[in-house]
């Protein structure tokens, strides 16, 4: 039997057996050369990292073009330390799954440590303290999802936890932002050394939004005495402290039963994923699709790893944001978001069967094709159609890829403004376009009206998946039930904050309306509808 663990690996024709590629480089001289001359932490140990960026670093490793692994640190969940990473000495096995349905498997082993913030842990708080002082360190990255970076809630109001950490300082905080202030005033009082603070997290201007966060504790705190203007000074300078814009695409979803079965028939021992009290669903193994991408700002103030080697793509700012808009905008992200919440309505639980329907196929396709394309944003380096094709047609339909829609349908509020919104606003600059010609995207913004009644196409209740403003919104809705006639839905549809344009100013909200009450005539009537505008 197979297991991962360092003494596991030691037997590495076994290994080799299964196909299962191993890490080229000596472990234990890595470990320990991080231990002295820590270059990168990682806070955020989510299966995006392992399975996405810890596997591009160890292609690094694998070339000899890098002698020290990253540190991981968990700020939010605990348990993901002490069940996914202590016991299997920080290694994962990468299971990238293709459409043909052939596995690629690796065993990822660039993690050399793993640490958490929490406070009660004081050799973790000494060690993070350890790390941040050294001279050598190159860069803080980070996986902690959009609302990792937030210290206000929807109303505008700094939360609880972020007004308790203004007021008792550096020395004692718990929000994760905090935390990143607080060590970086422990690197500025050791010598003020240039770092690179790295968002790769999957939020339009990252770094913006991680550089605003960060100073503003540095502010908060100065204005009370705990640090002096230095710090602040040191956080805003440009030269010392760099946020680079990233954006990420790549899917990792929860461990797939099949591919733990499989594993299991290769004769790897304990591969059971588990569930921590915070609902982090991990596993020994991350199983994820083939494509991916990374794209970073090139404005390191300290050295960088060679991650070219790996296809990181470095570049300009500008260029970043094209990327970004590309994908966020007509390419993928919209996409993504029509399908979430037309196949919650219509009873699926995976991206890949909704693209084995012809109508859902070819809703996305019109948002992709005929709407996304007409004003996308070339960035140049990836081609859009190219980009366009693969996630339609290789990355969407991977019956391997266990995504479901339930899971994309998370914060939808938060999201339309940017995947829908920038779009319509791009047909109403256009002067040869004309935005009431849309007909998909009007039709995505009324199927996740009707997503919000919480009842399928079959007039039976399912759960709607979070979402920050859906109190709101299901007030709005209250009245509604399938079978009502002539419902208003302007408390909705007259929502700029929401979709980030006056829907009524683009001429859209009238047909979103008729959508809207098209969908909610009975049971049936979502797919009915839909091939009424998509056939």
């Amino acid at each position: 039997m197979l297991q991962l663990s360092n003494e596991g690996l030691m037997n590495k024709e076994a290994w080799k057996e299964k196909d299962i590629e191993l890490p080229l480089y000596d472990r234990d001289k890595i470990t320990q050369n991080t231990q002295k001359n820590p270059t990168w932490i990682h806070f955020g140990a989510g299966n995006i990292f392992r399975g996405f960026i810890a596997n591009a670093y160890q292609k690094v490793l694998n070339n000899n073009k890098a002698d020290t692994g990253i540190i991981a640190v968990e700020s939010f969940d605990y348990e993901v330390v002490d069940k996914v990473y202590t016991p299997y000495d920080n290694l994962s096995l990468l299971v990238l799954m293709k459409a043909d349905g052939s596995f690629e498997k690796t065993v990822v082993g660039s993690i050399v440590e793993s640490l958490t913030t929490d406070q009660v842990r004081k050799a973790d708080q000494e060690r993070l303290r350890e790390i941040i002082k050294a001279k050598s360190l190159q860069m803080v990255s980070f996986t902690i999802t959009e609302k990792g970076y937030a210290l206000k809630n929807p109303q505008g109001r700094f939360l609880d936890i972020v007004l308790q950490d203004f007021e008792k300082g550096p020395q004692e905080v718990y929000h994760t932002m905090s935390i990143i202030a607080a060590l970086m005033y422990t690197r500025y009082k050791e010598g003020a050394y240039p770092i690179t603070l790295v968002s790769m997290d999957n939020c339009s201007h990252n770094g913006d939004i991680l550089k605003e966060a960060v100073i503003t504790m540095g502010k908060e705190w100065h204005k009370r005495g705990f640090v002096e203007e230095g710090f602040v000074t040191y956080l805003e300078d440009q030269n010392k402290v760099a946020y680079p814009f990233t954006m990420i695409d790549k899917i990792t979803p929860r461990p797939s039963k099949v591919v733990q079965e499989k594993l299991e028939e290769f004769g790897i021992e304990n591969l059971e994923p588990i569930v921590t009290s915070k609902n982090s669903y991990m596993a020994p193994f991350v199983n994820a699709e083939i494509s991916e991408y990374l794209v970073i700002e090139d404005i390191f103030t300290n050295g960088r790893p060679e991650l070219e080697g790996a296809g990181v793509i470095f570049t300009d700012r500008e260029t970043v944001n094209r990327i970004e808009t590309m994908k966020v905008t007509t390419c993928l992200n919209p996409l993504h978001t029509g399908l979430a919440v037309s196949g919650c309505l219509l009873g699926y639980t995976l991206i890949a069967d909704e693209m084995n329907n012809p109508v859902l196929k070819r809703f996305v396709e019109k948002i992709g094709y005929d709407e996304g394309l007409k004003v996308v944003v070339d960035p140049g380096i990836i081609n859009p159609k190219e980009f366009l094709d693969e996630v339609v047609y290789e990355r969407f339909m991977n019956p391997y890829i266990p995504d479901s829609p339930q899971r994309i349908a998370t914060d939808t509020s938060q999201k339309v403004g940017i995947r829908f919104g920038e779009t319509i606003k791009s047909y109403m600059k256009n002067e040869t376009l004309n935005a009431k010609d849309l007909v998909a995207i009007p039709l995505a913004l009324a199927l996740w009206c009707r997503y919000l009644l919480g009842v399928d196409d079959q007039g039976m209740p399912f759960e709607i998946s979070s979402d920050p403003l859906l109190e709101m919104l299901k007030n709005e809705l209250k009245e509604v039930a399938l079978g009502s006639k002539d419902i208003v839905i302007t408390g909705i549809l007259s929502n700029k904050n929401i979709f980030g344009v006056d829907l009524y100013e683009a001429g859209l909200a009238d047909k979103i309306q008729k959508m809207f009450n098209e969908l909610i005539e009975g049971p049936g009537a979502v797919l009915k509808t839909m091939e009424k505008y998509c056939m």
